[in-house]
């Protein structure tokens, strides 16, 4: 049986893109993984989810990362209808993922609260019919998902990592890390408007664009 583990990475980050990752693999082949130490990526070090991330797509039937800009993740949470924000984004990006894919299961990392409704979200964007396992914490409790999240952290780490390289070191990309904060407050005091790698719909960048225009005023 082939199966699949979907996973995002850089969801609440204000800098950089959001990635969604799958991995397609023989079921057989999950023991392989486990003793290989895949696991959720945030139980490993950076280094570690590299030496993996390679030996994963190594061993993968076939392997797919999506990565989406902060301004396709502005659209639909500032434009997008009820149900049709950030979870709904991630549910429609999971589909074309596993539309790659083409496993007969998916374990897929849950992002809205409500599991059955983020299971049908994806089935909605779908042409063709599987069993879809939609659950919290799926990173952690299946190997395969686990898989899949350090295909999709290692590539938006490399992602923020160029960034950094071309504008500066802007910290984590968290809006609570005071690093991020300041350097997007620089940016938009110095350039007047802000950064298109950062996700303008986030309340940090509203506040800080906000005091910048009572300033001028």
């Amino acid at each position: 049986m082939l199966v699949a583990g979907v996973d995002d990475a850089g969801r609440g980050p204000v800098i950089g893109p959001l990635v969604i990752a799958g991995v397609l693999f023989r079921e057989e082949q999950i023991p392989e993984l486990q003793r290989l130490g895949v696991k959720d990526s945030k139980a490993l070090t950076p280094k570690r989810r590299e030496v993996l991330s390679q030996e994963v797509k190594r061993l993968a039937v076939r392997w797919e990362a999506i990565k989406l800009s902060p301004s396709e993740v502005d659209r639909v949470v500032l434009e997008g209808k009820k149900f049709r924000k950030l979870n709904w984004l991630e549910a429609k990006t999971m589909a074309e993922v596993i539309r790659r894919l083409r496993p007969e299961v998916a374990y897929v990392d849950a992002s809205d609260i409500n599991e059955a409704r983020f299971a049908q979200q994806i089935r909605e964007n779908l042409p063709f019919e599987l069993k879809i396992v939609s659950e919290h914490r799926a990173d952690a409790n299946y190997t395969v998902v686990g898989a899949a999240s350090i295909i999709a952290k290692v590539h938006r780490d490399e992602e923020a990592a160029r960034l950094r390289k071309k504008y500066g070191d802007f910290g984590s990309g968290y809006t609570s890390d005071s690093k991020t904060r300041l350097f997007l407050s620089n940016w938009i005091k110095e350039q007047g408007n802000v950064p298109d790698f950062a996700r303008k719909s986030w309340k940090t960048i509203k506040r800080l664009t906000e005091r910048k225009e009572q300033k001028t005023l």
